[in-house]
């Protein structure tokens, strides 16, 4: 058993990408199994500025997959009306997956345009009240916007900016980290 630990990064602090490089190996290094097929599952919708951070990830993930399978993005996004079904079509297609859940999230004032990098599973549709299954081994999240009582109003307001900065921060960030967890000569084609 592990401890809850979740980690901030700040895009603009210059040491913020190396950081999350190292903590996303280290977490991947120490939590999967050998030989357990890698999955990053990345959700949201395109349907609301705030909630299309997940997608845009997978949009700048899913040509890059030669260490993992990507599912979600702009055109097949993954949400709350389909997460399940996707979720079972994962473990049947995927033997014993590790997850990596991308998702955007609401958070504290003083935190908006952070990113989290956690070694518990998300629990997407929180900051909107919705109850769906967990999923991830290991999780990752944009902070788009503040908590408030109106969050689904929140999400539809969120400026595009802070979504696209923080998507390019963890699909780069994530690109650039398999090379360095895997030698080119461990490369899995899918």
């Amino acid at each position: 058993m592990f401890t809850s630990k979740v980690s901030y990064y700040y895009p603009s602090d210059h040491k913020a990408f190396k950081n999350f490089q190292k903590d996303l190996k280290r977490k991947i290094l120490t939590q999967r199994k050998k030989n357990q097929p890698l999955v990053i599952v990345c959700i949201g919708t395109d349907r609301a500025t705030g909630d299309c951070l997940g997608p845009l990830v997978g949009q700048y993930l899913q040509h890059n997959t030669s260490y993992f399978s990507v599912y979600g993005c702009l055109s097949h996004p993954v949400h709350a009306q389909n997460l399940t079904e996707t979720i079972r079509h994962i473990y049947q297609l995927h033997t014993d997956p590790f997850i990596i859940a991308i998702d955007a999230c609401l958070g504290c004032t003083e935190h908006i345009g952070y990113i989290t990098l956690s070694n518990m599973p998300l629990l997407p549709g929180q900051g909107v009240s919705k109850k769906l299954p967990p999923i991830g081994n290991i999780s990752i999240t944009g902070i788009v916007n503040t908590f408030s009582d109106f969050n689904e109003e929140k999400i539809q307001n969120t400026r595009l900016h802070t979504v696209v900065k923080l998507a390019s921060f963890i699909s780069s960030a994530i690109e650039t980290s398999f090379p360095l967890i895997y030698p080119t000569s461990y490369r899995r084609i899918l």
